[in-house]
């Protein structure tokens, strides 16, 4: 198959991108996708806020925004899907052109400004989707011309309360006009506050409680890091998703689109993103959950997520380059790392290298 990969690439690059977005999900839908043997061994099964995931890997929100393809994501070797971003209403996103490949980086520019159908078309298609199992989160956000984005967040948690497996508030996409002032202080906790009551009240009106993640920037200053740190250790929020794209256009070597505006996701986030993760497990101690995402093409690289501090871990962009193969290579490279270290579980991997990605400033290894 990894000779056949830039012949893949190439056919699907004669596409422009949201048209080949589009055919992979029709792909999926119609089982045009090959899948491939599971790979279950009790080492890569874990427990994160009490839900038992097979293995670490998850596919990351921002690809199957309407939550069309969930159950055939889980059957590429993923360990659990995240979908989304959802807002409460439709939206059409920004004007195209909005989507930029990277090729020589392995990185994707967008700003697509959170298009989808909207909360009403998301919850008909998991009604339907029955009773299939998996672990599938829902990725929650707000329309950009909400007057409250905050009470966008809190109707996300009462309308999929009975259908997400966990609900990731994305906070972070630098796409949405004025979003990211929400992880400041002050916004940050009124946030927290009002999305996390809502959450325990739907826990008790149904029975069973569902975790609440919370996503966030890679381009943190110091200061700001510590002021989420303060507020998220106030409040009962289930764990972080670090991180969201950047802003950041350092190092790359396309010329073409790298003054394109919009967050910039794939291998060029990997060493960035790592840091953030790694300096925001140093700040929250080693017991709140954190999923990792952000480059992550590779076992090597899911590995070094993990030992930065990570509990599990997302990709998404990495599948664009690398095809849908790739979820199987990573959880049976982790696998084949265990056993050729005598690492007993998956678990023992977090935060065992998380001093040094603190301070983590060259290229990585």
């Amino acid at each position: 198959m990894d000779v056949l990969k830039p012949i893949i690439n190439r056919t699907l690059f004669l596409f422009p991108p949201e048209n080949a977005h589009g055919l992979s999900i029709l792909a999926l839908k119609y089982g045009l996708v090959a899948r491939p043997k599971p790979v279950l061994d009790k080492r890569l099964s874990t427990t994160v806020a009490g839900m038992e995931f097979p293995n670490p890997l998850g596919f990351a929100a921002g690809y199957d925004k309407n939550g069309e393809v969930p159950d055939a994501i889980l059957k590429l070797g993923f360990g659990f899907a995240e979908i989304g971003t959802v807002t409460p209403r439709p939206q059409a996103g920004n004007p195209q052109p909005r989507l930029f490949r990277l090729p020589e980086d392995e990185g994707v520019i967008n700003r697509l400004g959170f298009n989808n159908q909207g909360h009403d078309a998301m919850l008909a298609r998991l009604k339907a989707r029955g009773e299939h199992r998996g672990i599938i989160g829902i990725n929650i956000g707000a329309n950009k011309d909400s007057e409250d984005f905050v009470a966008d967040y809190v109707s996300g948690i009462e309308k999929f309360y009975d259908k997400a497996s966990y609900f990731t508030a994305n906070i972070s996409s630098p796409n949405t006009p004025g979003l990211r002032n929400l992880q400041a202080g002050e916004a940050l906790k009124v946030l927290l506050d009002r999305v996390m009551e809502r959450a325990e009240l739907m826990a008790v009106r149904n029975g069973v409680r569902k975790p609440v993640f919370l996503k966030i920037a890679p381009d943190l200053e110091q200061s700001q890091m510590d002021e989420i740190a303060g507020v998220v250790e106030g409040t009962a929020l289930d764990g972080l998703v670090i991180s969201n794209t950047t802003l950041d256009r350092s190092g790359l070597a396309n010329q073409q689109h790298r003054k394109e505006l919009g967050g910039l996701s794939g291998r060029p986030l990997f060493d960035k993103s790592t840091r953030v993760l790694a300096q925001m497990r140093n700040r929250i101690g080693p017991e709140m959950p954190i999923i990792g995402v952000g480059g992550i093409d590779s076992a090597r690289q899911a590995i070094t997520k993990l030992e930065a501090g990570a509990n599990l871990i997302q990709l998404y962009t990495g599948m664009i380059f690398n095809g849908p193969g790739l979820p199987g290579k990573i959880v049976s490279g982790i696998l084949k790392h265990l056993e050729m270290n005598n690492i007993a579980h998956i678990s023992q991997l977090s935060g065992t290298r998380t001093k040094e990605w603190c301070n983590f400033s060259g290229e990585n290894d």
